[in-house]
């Protein structure tokens, strides 16, 4: 799986870089996880500082084009992301870990 950035656009407001992406593969379309650690790893940030918002994969391409938002902290996306975001990119605040231990 090879990962080409198209785009960056700085968004100081929110503490973030959102990035356009596209990956190629040779088998099936990678998971979200999958291309979010690549992405993490390519831009020397952390998984949980990743955020993928948006794959799109043509049918029978091998190609997909995505969006990222690349925040500065894991505190900043957590501040900022609706719930179910976080929960499809298995980014979770320890509050909410605990939470649901209790």
């Amino acid at each position: 799986m090879d990962i080409d950035i198209i785009s960056e656009d700085e968004n100081p407001m929110l503490h973030r870089t959102d990035v356009r992406f596209e990956v190629r593969h040779d088998e099936a379309t990678p998971a979200r996880l999958q291309v979010r650690d690549s992405l993490a790893a390519k831009l020397d940030k952390g998984s949980d500082e990743v955020v993928i918002q948006e794959l799109d994969t043509k049918f029978g391409m091998r190609k997909t084009v995505g969006y990222a938002k690349v925040y500065e902290t894991a505190e900043h996306a957590t501040d900022v992301e609706q719930d179910y975001v976080l929960e499809r990119n298995a980014i979770a605040g320890d509050e909410d870990a605990e939470a649901e231990e209790a």
